[in-house]
């Protein structure tokens, strides 16, 4: 990936059942999991169906949105690049799936440190590479990579997909004024019940972040997202404060001279391409933007949609370069040492 780039693409149509040919899909799948903050996280390590032929594997760590479940898009990135070629750890954040931690707590200034933390798993592994490490968030996970990964260097890649980029922003544009003001003032309210408390109040994530006001992504969490157990579950309102003042496009610079890539449905109406022209228009060479027009946030995200494998082959040449750019880098390191 070469210097600063910014392309459009149209999304393509769901293919019809006579269009969809069977994928090889075989993944190899182990518990993997790891502390964070002195919390157990449930992780699988997923491989490809190899024999160990490719080992020690590259590693993509892909990092969930809101509810942070490791059995919807982490999963599922898992079954597309392990026939690519990649291990895939999945994991779920602190306080949500099998992971310990306060339930109703969704802060992604701690999830940030669960990426670190799977950074550390993945790196004292003898069947990964430590030197091909890179990072996949989506939606408000996309933030969170990005956070993570300006500040750690053994990550030498990172994409964010249909990410949060601003908090603040990202949220407000999912209400009204009426709900915005709303939630405001429970916020305020929830801060001085706390302090004296203890004890933040749960609410539903849907007071938080929105749905209603994107119809297409509305109906896609009610459809496919709910299958997952614990999906929806409440989230306290000092979650939400946390998530106002959660803003990675301010450390995004840190990320060179490793390479960002940065996609975005055009016409996502959850967190609006603003958030991706903002943490684009925020990091430093190499980077690259890729809105992906007539794609909404979530819909298009099934595994044999051509929306979703052709995302799927543009991450896996942006890894496969930047890798290739980090073993040569390193190379050149050892050659002059």
């Amino acid at each position: 990936m070469s210097g600063t780039r910014a392309v459009r693409t149209r999304v393509a149509a769901p293919p019809t059942p006579d269009e969809t040919e069977p994928r090889s899909n075989t993944v190899i799948s182990h518990d993997f999991p790891f502390f964070s903050s002195g919390l157990r996280l449930d992780a699988d390590l997923h491989l490809p169906d190899d024999g160990g032929a490719g080992a020690p594997y590259p590693v993509v760590i892909p990092a969930s949105g809101y509810q942070g479940l490791k059995v919807i898009h982490p999963e599922r990135f898992a079954r597309a690049l392990t026939v690519r070629g990649y291990a895939v750890v999945a994991f779920d954040y602190r306080g949500f799936g099998g992971s310990e931690g306060e339930r109703g707590r969704l802060v992604p200034q701690e999830w940030a440190e669960d990426v670190r933390a799977a950074v550390d798993r993945a790196s004292a592994a003898r069947v990964l590479d430590a030197g091909r490490i890179a990072v996949l968030g989506w939606g408000m996970g996309g933030g969170v990579v990005v956070a993570e990964a300006a500040e750690d260097p053994r990550v030498r890649a990172v994409a964010a997909v249909n990410c949060v980029s601003d908090g603040t922003r990202s949220t407000r544009n999912t209400h009204d004024e009426t709900s915005w003001n709303s939630l405001l003032e429970r916020i305020a309210g929830d801060r001085g019940r706390r302090v004296e408390s203890g004890r933040s109040e749960i609410t539903s994530p849907w007071d938080i972040v929105r749905l209603d006001r994107d119809g297409h992504t509305d109906g896609y969490v009610g459809e496919e997202l709910y299958k997952a157990p614990g999906f929806g579950s409440g989230v306290t309102l000092e979650s939400a404060e946390l998530l106002l003042r959660f803003s990675p496009e301010q450390v995004a610079h840190r990320i060179a001279p490793r390479p960002l890539l940065v996609v975005h449905g055009a016409e996502n109406r959850l967190y609006r391409p603003e958030e991706a022209r903002s943490l684009f228009a925020h990091a430093r060479e190499p980077k690259r933007l890729h809105l992906i027009e007539g794609a909404g946030h979530t819909e298009w995200m099934f595994d044999e949609h051509p929306t979703f494998q052709g995302l799927v082959d543009e991450l896996d040449s942006f890894y496969a370069e930047a890798f290739a750019r980090a073993d040569a880098a390193r190379d050149s390191a050892a050659a002059t040492a």
